[in-house]
């Protein structure tokens, strides 16, 4: 017969049990595997969108074309056009996102048949009530581009904007510089349209989720707040790298990006702070909605880590006002309206500056350098001076000897 003292024991080893269960589970590893064996013995669901699969962290993912597929293009667009709702309808959620090989342009351009030449797009049945300018610095970068591309049109037609994509590439070899190619998106993007909002855009991150509108908010907004290289966590709280928005009033207010960052590393901390010093902060969608995946890929040659980037970190707040919008110096190269974007080539010079003065010749260099030859005129005997000079120097020379 089994005694109460010893029924009190076993309570107890029960309840402990249960709290060890639970406590494992509460860890994310484990919580992974039970979902992953409750997915073995669970029906697939067939009344789910056709495409749809799961990404990262179990969340579900549906084809980013898949709510545009009834749109098509409107005979005009008068002022008679109802404005679109606040919260568009195509909006879906989460997007699943993949990289297969063999992505051509050429079948972006083909999924996207609203695309206006130069990556122009606005809603074919409403009134956009944003207008919003997608700004990529870019060097030798098409392979990500193309990803890039396929993904952003539908998304931001899923979202109902009046947009624009621009394509900043730095011409020649030296040193990438991303925040100064940026100042240049700026500054030609608003010479085409009066922009609401303005997206700086790095062009191997592809957004997750479509509830991430790229839309400006009352302050400047960090958009790329989860990225799985960080294991979808915000790396530190003043981090504003990746995908980041802009009114033009918050573009002046803090001066724009700077110019002197050559190389990785340095410039997204800079603007966080200028976004502080401008008298602003930076607002943030949720984790679960500011997802964003990374094309891997190597440090690009030509954009090495700057050594400098600490110490000019450092310098940020005497520095603001001195180095940005007021101070960006570029040439355009080029302007090309491809199907799906606005290619701007330019030049941004170096670290010496735009046009670089030729340093002064050293003392051996000037004497090194001869004196022009006077050429006697035509039917003249007599010969030019220096000339004559010069044979009575060679004389005296071989008295001397």
């Amino acid at each position: 017969m089994v005694s109460i003292q010893s029924k009190w024991r076993y309570l107890f080893m029960f309840l402990g049990i249960q709290l060890v269960v639970m406590a494992l589970l509460s860890r994310e590893g484990y919580q992974k595997r039970v979902s992953y064996f409750i997915r073995i013995f669970r029906k697939p669901d067939t009344t789910g969108l056709t495409g749809r699969n799961h990404t990262a962290a179990g969340i579900a993912g549906g084809d980013v074309y898949a709510n545009l597929s009834h749109l098509s293009k409107s005979s005009s667009h008068g002022d008679g056009m109802p404005y679109c709702p606040k919260t568009s309808p195509l909006i879906g959620g989460p997007i699943h996102v993949s990289f297969p090989s063999g992505l051509t342009l050429a079948e972006v351009q083909r999924k996207n048949p609203l695309v206006v030449r130069g990556g122009r797009y606005r809603p074919p049945d409403c009134e956009a009530r944003h207008r919003t300018a997608i700004i990529i610095p870019h060097r030798n970068r098409e392979h990500h581009l193309k990803f890039l591309l396929y993904y952003l049109h539908p998304f931001l037609q899923r979202q109902q904007l009046n947009y624009g994509i621009y394509v900043i590439h730095q011409a020649g070899n030296y040193t990438f510089n991303r925040a100064k190619l940026m100042n240049v998106g700026f500054r030609e993007a608003m010479k085409e349209e009066d922009w609401d909002c303005l997206f700086f855009h790095d062009v191997d991150l592809i957004p997750e989720d479509d509830r991430n509108t790229y839309v400006c908010d009352s302050n400047p907004k960090h958009a790329a707040i989860a990225m799985d290289k960080f294991g979808y966590k915000l790396p530190y709280k003043m981090y504003f790298g990746g995908v980041s928005a802009l009114t033009p009033l918050h573009y002046l207010k803090m001066n724009g990006f700077p110019n002197n960052y050559w190389g990785w590393g340095g410039e997204d901390d800079d603007i966080g702070v200028r976004v502080s010093l401008g008298g602003m902060y930076i607002t943030r969608p949720s984790l679960k909605v500011g997802r964003y995946k990374m094309i891997k890929h190597k440090l690009d040659k030509g954009n090495d880590v700057n050594p400098k980037r600490f110490n000019m970190l450092a310098k940020t707040r005497q520095t603001w006002k001195l180095d940005g919008m007021n101070t960006a110096e570029y040439e355009t190269i080029s302007r090309q309206y491809m199907p799906l974007y606005t290619n701007i080539t330019v030049n941004i010079g170096t670290e010496a500056g735009l046009h670089p003065h030729p340093p002064p010749p050293t003392p051996h260099a000037k004497a090194a350098v001869k004196a022009p030859v006077e050429v006697p005129a035509k039917g003249s005997a007599k010969p030019p001076a220096k000339l004559k000079e010069s044979h009575s120097e060679k004389k005296s020379t071989l008295r001397d000897r």
